[in-house]
């Protein structure tokens, strides 16, 4: 049995001071109670959070989510050291047996005992998306959804595929969203072009998330004269619908990242890193597939510098650009990074710190600096 000690535990939106037990990688009680224990972690002072969980991300230390089973591990393991215990490698719209092939070497990685997280399986973003929102995605690649590519994927790999973004408006009979209901498969709404009517089609059959709003997100438009609603205001005006945000400073100014949460609630928004390969490194130059970019002011942008391409971003930070630039509460803005995308992800072990959840903490100091990770019960980082 170990224990950690501390008085800034983030708990049921709270701070509780006290212990937390845990064995065998799952906590078995959070008490004030002095009970039994072979190893103890005093980390008064600090606080102790679940272990974030980075739904959207392409890669980081210079190791991209589409490359070799050993480079989604490091990565994997990159993305550990800035607290983000859980994580979805993301795979950028290519052509389709390349992406069926990243899939597979996801697959691999997932079970590959040098993990030292969790890798909840592949986010495929494409390439079923709307060429009008194709952002940083390259177009060549884009097309609209096809069952000879999409089914034998799923009916093999189902199990690791996680989710898919995809744009609503190009699955007009719903059957692509049908056959990722089937499977099991978390459906968003990214890179997308749809109006209030494809939207609302895709939430009947299953699609529960927005992909990075107001990032290659449609707005309000006008069909002779009278508005239809987009992507966003879709997900302003259904409560249940979850929307992810690149809070990174950059994508989303303070004020607006603020208006999203004032809307939608922390129960309701996840924050995601969207990061891509270089995050972590010194490099200013790369590629997202076939996209060429650079990074300058924190961030990455197309070559012509007419449209962001990515993050460098780390989980950490998105929680410190929250806290200290959008002024959002700290336990809204852990929450935004651990409960909500659990249940985005329908992961009732992870997201909280209680009993029989998995032992997955995050231990940063007041400036949101990671000082310890501990993932399945296990001290990975200090």
């Amino acid at each position: 049995m170990k224990r950690i000690k501390s008085d800034k535990i983030i708990r049921d939106s709270a701070l509780f001071d006290g212990y937390i037990y845990f064995e065998s990688g799952k906590i078995a009680e959070i008490t004030t109670e002095e009970l039994p224990y072979d190893e103890e972690y005093d980390l008064r002072g600090y606080y102790v959070s679940p272990g974030f969980i980075d739904i959207h991300t392409h890669g980081g230390g210079g190791n991209p989510f589409e490359g070799r089973v050993d480079q989604i591990i490091d990565g994997c393991n990159f993305h550990l050291t800035h607290g983000t215990t859980t994580i979805c490698p993301t795979v950028s719209a290519a052509e389709f047996d390349s992406m069926a092939a990243s899939v597979e070497r996801i697959e691999k990685a997932m079970t590959d005992p040098r993990v030292k997280g969790t890798i909840l399986g592949a986010h495929l973003e494409g390439p079923y998306l709307s060429r009008a929102q194709s952002g940083a995605q390259c177009a060549d690649f884009i097309q609209p959804p096809k069952e000879d590519d999409y089914l034998p994927l799923l009916q093999k790999h189902a199990a690791s595929v996680a989710r898919w973004s995809y744009a609503p408006e190009n699955d007009a009979e719903e059957r692509f969203a049908k056959a990722l209901k089937a499977y099991g498969v978390v459906a968003a709404a990214g890179h997308t072009d749809a109006i209030y009517a494809d939207m609302t089609r895709a939430m009947e059959q299953g699609c529960k998330l927005v992909t990075h709003l107001y990032s290659c997100t449609s707005t309000i438009t006008r069909d002779h004269g009278f508005r239809r609603l987009g992507v966003i205001e879709t997900a302003f005006l259904h409560d249940d619908l979850f929307v992810e945000i690149i809070c990174d400073g950059k994508h989303l100014p303070p004020e607006l990242i603020r208006l999203i949460v004032k809307i939608k609630g922390a129960d309701h928004t996840a924050l995601i890193t969207d990061s891509l390969a270089l995050a972590g490194t010194d490099q200013t130059h790369g590629f997202m597939q076939s996209t060429e970019f650079i990074i300058e002011d924190g961030v990455c942008k197309l070559m012509d510098r007419s449209a962001f391409a990515g993050s460098i971003a780390t989980a950490d930070r998105l929680v410190r650009v929250a806290v200290k630039e959008a002024g959002i509460e700290l336990l809204d803005a852990v929450k935004m990074i651990t409960e909500t995308p659990a249940r985005i992800m329908n992961l009732t072990s992870k997201g909280k710190i209680t009993a029989e959840a998995d032992a997955d903490f995050a231990v940063f100091d007041d400036n949101i600096t990671i000082r310890s990770v501990f993932a399945k019960g296990n001290l990975v980082y200090h």
